[in-house]
């Protein structure tokens, strides 16, 4: 008898705790089970879309993160952790691209999820097994491909990863409404698509710096309606030759930029820029070698935005802004940077102040 209490005690244990397990399938089509929500997560990457849609709270259950990519935009780093000093203590995991991170150090955290993003798994190569053999699933989300799809996926994914599915799911639906909105105003127009050239300005004037094909902002042009002129010769991103970007004669151009660069004359944009800055820091791109005789530069048709803004579930707003330099009629009413703006009021603990879209 004492036998078999012991035996009903034991699968009623054993099945209290699979009830909390939770298999999801994440944006590589793999199936991974994991305890939801986590207690104790690592963020890969997207630091910022993590506490948007998991709210503030999530990060008391974050043991590590790679925070260069939060860190690179020093002063909305600033800004999160005025607010929240304990971000600043989370432990540090290193960096794939550099060859920086830290399996041990992943290991010695003893997390029951790692959240990365779809290039740094593929970047980790042989490294996933060894973390996974040390029991710990790895769950892949992908914001950079700048797909609808994966937007909505990665969203829905973190929504389980922070148990806010339902918060989740309204930021994931708010997002794909303004993209079909877009798409609606695009089909019902049927207008010639203009020429857009997209480049990362921290290099300044004298240097071309990189452009974007299938990804990123390359996507966003496209999915706004723009023929992205870098799509032809760049795959992700790279650069163009001086001579490609006056021969293609772009209509549009659009020039990104972080708080800071590593030139004088780099393009700035975001916390803390004043917009003077910005306008002075885009009109002087007017004044590169050959650019004289480009479209966008006649016509003075030359804007900038945030590079902060882009691989995020917030860049929504960055679509809009791309479609409405693209189109300024049919999408007239729209407004970008309060859009922007708006999305940090709803669902995020810090207001951000600076230039974050400009034009000339």
């Amino acid at each position: 008898m004492y036998k078999n209490l012991v035996s009903i005690a034991a699968l009623a244990f054993s099945s209290f705790a699979l009830a909390d397990m939770t298999t999801v399938t994440d944006v590589l089509g793999r199936e991974v089970t994991f305890d939801a929500p986590a207690k104790r997560a690592i963020v890969g990457f997207y630091p910022e879309d993590y506490m948007a849609i998991g709210t503030e709270a999530a990060y008391d259950n974050v043991v590590g993160m790679s925070k260069y990519i939060w860190q690179a935009r020093p002063a909305n780093w600033d800004l999160y952790v005025k607010h929240r000093p304990s971000l600043d203590t989370i432990p540090g995991i290193g960096r794939v691209d550099t060859n920086t991170f830290s399996v041990e150090k992943v290991i010695s955290l003893k997390p029951d999820l790692l959240m990365l993003a779809d290039w740094q798994y593929k970047g980790l190569g042989s490294e996933i097994e060894r973390i996974e053999s040390a029991g710990i699933p790895v769950l892949v989300v992908d914001y950079n491909a700048q797909t609808l799809e994966r937007h909505i996926q990665s969203t829905q994914l973190i929504g389980v990863i922070t148990g806010q599915e339902e918060r989740a799911e309204k930021i994931a639906d708010e997002y794909r409404q303004n993209i079909e909105l877009i798409n609606n105003r695009l089909a019902s127009a049927n207008l010639e698509k203009p020429k857009v050239y997209t480049e990362y300005g921290a290099s300044g004037i004298n240097e071309v710096g990189y452009t974007f094909g299938k990804n990123m902002w390359g996507a966003i042009a496209t999915m706004a309606g723009g023929n992205n002129i870098s799509a032809p010769y760049v795959e992700w991103w790279g650069k163009l030759n001086p001579e490609q970007i006056i021969a293609a004669n772009p209509d549009v151009i659009v020039m990104t930029g972080y708080e800071s660069g590593s030139s004088d004359d780099a393009m700035v944009m975001g916390q803390g820029v004043q917009e003077d800055l910005a306008k002075e820091r885009l009109a002087g791109f007017k004044n590169r070698l050959g650019w004289s005789s480009i479209s966008a530069v006649q016509n003075n048709r030359m804007y900038a935005a945030y590079h902060g803004a882009c691989r995020t579930i917030m860049d929504g707003a960055m679509i809009q802004f791309y479609a409405k330099a693209l189109y300024p009629e049919l999408f007239s009413d729209v407004n970008p940077e309060q859009a922007y703006l708006d999305f940090y009021k709803k669902y995020l603990p810090v207001t951000p102040e600076g230039s974050f879209v400009t034009q000339l």
